[in-house]
């Protein structure tokens, strides 16, 4: 089934126009939204997933708690509350909206917008998009960054998110 995502300016504003994500996924000028949910439990440890093999992005990484592109349509609050739903099968109430920032490179511009959950569990993980997950604590993280396990888009956002655990 196709997926068809709005297209939007730096900033986030929808331009009025759509594109298929299988366009958007190799054509940098075509700038479109994106969620991420950080998922942090009572200890202050960030739930991490680790992306399936099968990803056309970064297989094999591991990377922000949920991550997912916004549907054409679809407001960003809307999609961080379906990708918690069908990532980590939680329902547990709307996450924090924290900052938006713009992502390139050089197969994608996305405007992500970011949120957190505050959540021990339980979790269900979606076996067509995760292989795995955990919680890392900040030292944890910390001594893996620049090891190339991380997503290079999560390692960029660490020091934003970072902030945002206590």
């Amino acid at each position: 089934m196709a997926e068809w995502f709005d297209l939007v300016d730096v900033e986030g504003k929808r331009t009025g126009e759509r594109a298929l994500r299988s366009d958007c996924h190799g054509n940098p000028e075509l700038v479109h939204q994106a969620v991420h949910i950080f998922v942090v439990n009572a200890a202050g440890e960030l739930f991490l997933q680790k992306r399936s093999m099968h990803k056309d992005i970064q297989p094999g990484k591991w990377d922000t708690s949920v991550g997912g592109h916004v549907d054409a349509g679809e407001e960003a609050a809307e999609a961080a509350l379906r990708e918690l739903r069908e990532e980590l099968g939680v329902d547990a109430g709307a996450p924090e909206f924290l900052y938006q920032y713009l992502w390139q490179s050089p197969v994608e511009t996305e405007v992500i917008r970011s949120f957190r959950l505050r959540y021990d569990g339980p979790f269900v993980l979606q076996a067509s998009e995760l292989d795995d997950g955990k919680f890392w604590s900040v030292a944890e993280i910390e001594a893996a960054v620049g090891q190339e396990i991380f997503t290079p888009n999560f390692e960029h956002e660490w020091p934003k998110i970072r902030v945002h655990l206590a």
